[in-house]
Formats: structure tokens, sequence, C-alpha cells
């Protein structure tokens, strides 16, 4: 990939959280301070050992891929489709990299977006995880885009993720970035309120046996193993197969009967076909099963093959190109209903110099989608089965209007769907950078919700008279934002970035009688409006040249209401997101003499309002010991509370486990 004339990018990534906030502030930071003792203690002991770090055989080179000067020059694609450095992207951006989700002792990819403080993760039981951004965290949390390697896992359903099938081996991820804000502009419908991009490694950075397996409560069982190769001096390959199993949670005493078993396997082949061309090709399969408070027992698959082709005509002119295949399959755990999806989408972008000004993007894609749905005598979709097509355009222009001081970016998306047809989602970005370690930005944007199958097709019962009926007419949600944001680099070691904004939502889903007496069906409508504001602060510290914290804070309000016309009850303004107005996370990570690994995580949620949800801390600990190959890691996760609510009822207990592994 190319860099811009603009693109000296990276970001802050992380950040330390000891931020006085509102209301709810003072409680972060005394939930903090367990972390922060200990991360005191271990690094104040740590000033002992620096001189005789040779003697002792430690080497703080260890964390040479962990130092914050790294990190802000890490290049990436997903603020504009191009890479660029995360500390000169004009966007709310954090990222992570795989060897701090891997010091995390997160065990599943949820849990690896736990560790970002500009997301909201909650987890309902023990496989069924909510996340979101900047707000609307629901059972139908649908304003976020989510991305596998270029693969969009968003179902037509609800306009929204099953997290439960999302699996990919964590120690070959490249790196997770993360927007929190819109991204329609470019990536189009549904990026709404953020967007994840989950990128693994190239398979010549995987080489070699890898092979690991995890034992302990909660975390029953898991197991991975991966094999990487080269074939001849061009093409290189990894495969892989894994599996994991969860333990049920609880509700009071009682066992909730929701343990999750998943496998998990697949294959990557990258070929440099040429000094100015690369082909990638990756699938995966897998198949699980999961369990109600029923005990009856819901069966997932899915299958997936992507194909993506890289050619750069010139230094200035490049071109990128994928198309990829998408099966799943799920029964639902609540009724009878069964659900096939089956996707082909097409997705191409050129980019090329007009001046020395004037970086021009454009691109166009195709999505198929059949979806089809076997409904019980309760729930229904009608039709059963749909046909769906996605058409998209976009076109960018990144302006160096003062070189290296003052960028503009002008773009839109123009998609067009099956329910509401065409849709612009224009934008517009400025970057500001006054001095080498200081960087301004702003943005305005208009972003949209495109319909689902549950908003249009949705009837309760199967046949009439219904409950409950879909709404022919339902419009695409719609959302104006505004941001500001700044971010600094103030002296070695250290990165700082802080983000505002203020949204405005419009024709947001509601559930309504026939008309204002309450008559039957309930349709679903358009009729909330609403706004959110609030602010993201994260960041890096380097301690010490073996130890670092990261971490950040989020602050978050919204208000939502019925509009005129509409009869909206309070109780469905509740549903569109039970939210928490304060959130920290903090992270430390530290190598110790003797090959020794000390890692902590410590998380603070504010109580959610509705329903309540007392507020909650989670601390996970890491200690990992390295002997040549080999690495054995003992991980302690929710140890802050014997047991703790996040939504719903479900308990997540306290849980420890061992992980061994072996690299080749």
């Amino acid at each position: 990939m190319k860099k811009h004339i603009w693109n000296r990018r990276c970001e802050a990534d992380s950040a330390i959280a000891k931020r006085r906030g509102v209301g709810r502030s003072i409680s972060i930071l005394v939930g903090a301070l367990p972390l922060m003792f200990a991360a005191i203690i271990v690094c104040g002991g740590g000033q002992a050992w620096a001189g005789s770090a040779t003697d002792s055989g430690y080497d703080p080179a260890a964390l040479k891929e962990l130092s914050v000067e790294e990190l802000m020059n890490i290049e990436i694609t997903l603020v504009s489709r191009l890479p660029q450095r995360l500390s000169e992207a004009p966007a709310a951006v954090q990222v992570i990299t795989g060897d701090e989700i891997r010091r995390s002792g997160a065990s599943s990819l949820v849990d690896a977006l736990a560790l970002f403080p500009n997301l909201g993760v909650q987890q309902l039981n023990s496989y069924a995880r909510l996340v979101s951004a900047r707000g609307f965290t629901s059972f139908f949390s649908n304003k976020l885009l989510v991305m596998i390697d270029g693969r969009s896992v968003y179902t037509p359903v609800y306009a929204g993720v099953y997290w439960d099938a999302q699996n990919v081996v964590l120690e070959d991820i490249d790196r997770i970035e993360v927007i929190s804000g819109p991204g329609g502009a470019l990536w189009g419908a549904n990026a709404v309120n953020g967007i994840i991009n989950i990128i693994t490694k190239d398979s010549e950075a995987s080489q070699g046996v890898y092979a690991s397996a995890t034992a302990g409560s909660f975390r029953e069982k898991s197991g991975v193993v991966r094999f990487g190769d080269n074939v001849g001096e061009k093409t290189s390959y990894r495969i892989f197969a894994q599996r994991d199993k969860l333990d049920n949670t609880y509700v009071g005493e009682t066992e909730n009967l929701d343990a999750w078993i998943v496998n998990h396997g697949g294959f990557r082949i990258d070929h440099h076909a040429s000094p100015v061309d690369e082909i990638s090709v990756h699938a995966h399969a897998y198949s699980g099963n999961q369990y109600n408070m029923a005990n009856d027992r819901s069966e997932i698959d899915g299958q997936s093959i992507i194909g993506r082709w890289e050619h750069e005509f010139s230094p200035s002119s490049a071109l990128q190109a994928h198309v990829y295949f998408d099966r799943t399959w799920r029964d639902d755990l609540v009724s009878t209903v069964r659900d096939e999806l089956h996707t082909i989408d097409f997705d191409a972008q050129h980019s090329l110099m007009l001046g020395e000004r004037h970086r021009i993007l454009w691109g166009a894609g195709y999505r198929f989608t059949r979806d089809a749905i076997s409904d019980d005598a309760v729930f229904s979709f009608l039709p059963s089965t749909r046909d769906m097509s996605l058409y998209s355009f976009f076109l960018q222009d990144e302006i160096a209007a003062i070189s290296d001081v003052f960028a503009l970016t002008l773009g839109s998306k123009i998609e067009h769907n099956v329910y509401s047809g065409f849709e612009v989602q224009p934008g517009i970005r400025m970057a500001l950078k006054p001095g080498e370690s200081h960087f301004l930005w702003g943005a305005i944007s208009r972003a949209v919700r495109s319909p689902s199958r549950i908003d249009v097709d949705y009837y309760v019962p199967a046949t009439p008279p219904f409950a409950i009926a879909g709404g022919p007419d339902f419009k695409s949600e719609v959302l104006n934002a505004y941001e500001v944001g700044y971010r600094t680099n103030p002296s070695t070691g250290l990165s700082v970035s802080v983000s505002t904004f203020y949204n405005t939502y419009d024709d947001i889903f509601s559930l309504e009688p026939a008309n204002m007496e309450g008559a039957l069906p309930y349709t679903f409508q358009n009729g909330v409006a609403g706004e959110s504001w609030g602010a993201e602060v994260s960041g890096m510290l380097q301690l010490l040249s073996w130890c670092k914290i990261r971490g950040g804070y989020t602050y978050f309000e919204k208000r939502l209401w019925g509009k005129p016309g509409h009869n909206v009850s309070q109780a469905l303004l509740d549903g569109q997101g039970n939210d928490p107005t304060h959130q920290a996370v903090l992270q430390y990570i530290s190598n110790l003499p003797a090959n020794l690994q000390f890692d902590l995580v410590g998380r603070y949620v504010d109580a959610l309002p509705s329903p309540f949800v007392p507020s909650y801390i989670t601390l996970d600990a890491r200690l990992g010991w390295s002997y040549q190959r080999f690495e054995v890691a003992i991980v302690g996760k929710n140890l802050a509370e014997e047991r703790h609510v996040e939504v719903g009822s479900a308990e997540i207990p306290r849980s420890v486990y061992v992980s061994l592994a072996f690299r080749e």
C-alpha cells in the first residue's frame, strides 16, 4: 500500500485516564486505584532492576514494539481507506496492536474490543456480547460497521453483528482499528456511530508452528494450532484450527445454562506476483452450539472466502479490489426461527495524485445477499426469503491546501438499497498541524442506518390478524455529526488524544400502535429523534523502557424524544440503548527480569440507567513466563468481584485459567 501526501499518520491509540470528568469521575479514579497502585509498586521496584538488566538476562529492547514512538507511526487505513500515520488521522481513531491484545489476557475477539475505552462492550451471558460506539447499546445494536480483513460481518436481519460467530486467532491479529463517529462518506450505510476494522497478519509474518492450550474456570478448554510456511520466494501461507469452550454464567446461585462451544478453522495465502502486484486469498469455516435456560441447544455455522488484489500503476496511482463469498446459518435460542444468509460482495477503489495537492480516491461496490428465514407460528418474516442488492459509489478529494500544515478532505458515498432506494452520505474533514507534536482536526458528516429485515419484514404472529407488522414505509435512520479533536505527542514516551462530538438523529426506529388510541397492529416507524454529545480521551505513557500504561476515558450523554404525530412510549425510548455516562480503561504492561511478564487491565463502567445496572469495576491480571519457544501464562479475569452483572441478569463470574503456548 502506498503513502499519501498528507499521510504520515499514527494515533494515540491508548490512554491513561485520570480524568476529572463530570458527575462520577471521582468514582472512576477510585475504581482505577487498585490497578494504578499495583503498577506503581511494580514500576517502582523496577528502578532497582534497571541497572542490572543485562546481568539478569532481562532485555529492555523486548518492549521495543510497544514504544509510544513506534505506535505513533503505525499506518492505518480506516479513516481514509489509504495508509496514513495514526498521529495525523483526522478522526477519533484508536488502535490496539496484537501484542497489546496478547498481553491483556484477552481470550476472544470481543475481550480484545473491551480494551478500547471508546467502545461500549457489555457481556449478556456466556457467549453473547453487545458492542457499540457512542451509545445506543442494546440487544439490537445496529449503528456500527464491523470488518474482518475487509469482509463486513453485518447481518441484514437486524443491521447488527452476531458476535458469538466472529472468531479470530488472536495470535494472528496485526492490529484492531476503531473509529468512534461516522464513516459513511467512505464506508457507507451502518458506519453511523463507529467502525471496527480487524486486520490479521500477512502469512509471511506468521511462519512456523504456533500451538496454544488454555484451561481453567469458566473458560474450560480452548486450543489453537497453526502452521505457516513459504512456497518458493513469492508465496506464503498459513493454516489453522481453533476450539473454544465457555462454561455457564449464573443467575443468583443457579447456573444460567448458557455454555458455548465453537470450532473454527481456515487458511490464508499471500502471493507477491510482481513488484507491483500482491494477491491474497483467505478462507475460514466455523460451527458451534449454544444453550439457553431451557437447556435447548442452538447451532451455528458459517463459511467465507475472500480474494484481494493490489496493483501499483505508479508511485502516485494504485488499485485495490476484493471479492468475497460468505454463508452463515443459525437457529434462534428463543424461537424455532432459522436463518441462512448468503452474501457475494465486490469492491474496488483507485487512488491517484492530481498535481501536487490533490489525492483523489474513488471506487464502487456491489453486494448481493439472499436471506432465507424459516418461521414458526409466533415469529415470522414475510417474505420468508428476500434477495437484496446494494450498489455503491464513492469519491473523495484530499487536498493538501498548505503542505504539511493544513489539509481538507471532501467526499461522499452514494448507495442504493432495496428498502429506501438512494442514500447520500457526504462528509468534510479538516486537519491542521501547527507544530511537529500537535494535530488538530474537525469533521462534519452525514451517515445513515439503512433499513433491515426486522424493520420491514417482521410479523407477529405468522398469520393475520397481526399484533406486530413490519413497516413497508420504514426509512433510513439519519445522523448528522459534528466533531473536533486534538492529538499531541508532547514528550518522548507520552501521547494524548482528545475528541468531542455533538450528534443529531432523526427517523430513529419506533414501534407504535396503528393510531394514537393504541389500536393493533403495532408497526415499525421512524418516530424518534434525538441528540447525543460527549468526549473521549485516550493516551499512552511509557513509564520506563520496559513498562507502559495505555487507556482512556469516555463521557457520553444522549436524549431521545418522540416526534410530533407519533405515539412513542418511554419504554421504547429506553430500549434504544442503555449506556453508561462514564467509562474508563487502564492497561499496564511490563517485562520483568527472568523472562517474566506482569500485566494488568482495569475497567470502570458507570451505572446503566434503564433498566438499572449498578456500576462495576473489572480487574484482569496476567503473569507470563517465557523460555525459548515456550510461554506459560496465568490469567485472572474479573478479579474485583466474585460475580458482576453487565447487562440483563446473567452474572459474569470471576475466573482463572492457565495458558501454554509454543512458537517456532
